[in-house]
């Protein structure tokens, strides 16, 4: 099992920026990639907005790059999420993923970002 904390979400102006982080414990051994989802308000489904493997990868939603930075800090068993220039289409409850080995998911409870004047 592993257990995913979020923290870092708020409320910020458009062009703002916020730094979300996401941390994890368990059975760190088994995670193979970390990444960030969003569900926009009104929407059921969560969107990938950006992922980083185990060895550094990254992959972002076309809508985040140039603006967004995923980030690991492995000896802290950490991920992060630089965001920068925000905008309000970027509102939603953010939550972190590790995908494991044998196609298992663990997520966090999600944390709240709001974009708005």
């Amino acid at each position: 099992q592993v257990q995913l904390v979020e923290s870092g979400g708020g409320l910020v102006q458009p062009g703002g920026t916020l730094r979300l982080s996401c941390a994890a414990s368990g059975n760190i051994a088994s995670i193979l990639s970390m990444g960030w989802y969003r569900q926009a308000p009104g929407k059921k489904q969560r969107e990938l907005v950006a992922a980083i493997t185990s060895g550094g990868s990254t992959n972002y939603a076309d809508s985040v790059k140039g603006r967004f930075t995923i980030s690991r800090d492995n000896a802290k068993n950490t991920a992060y999420l630089q965001m920068n220039s925000l905008k309000p289409e970027d509102t939603g409850v953010y939550y972190c993923n590790a995908l494991r080995i044998g196609s298992r998911n663990s997520w966090g409870q999600g944390t709240q970002v709001t974009v708005s004047s």
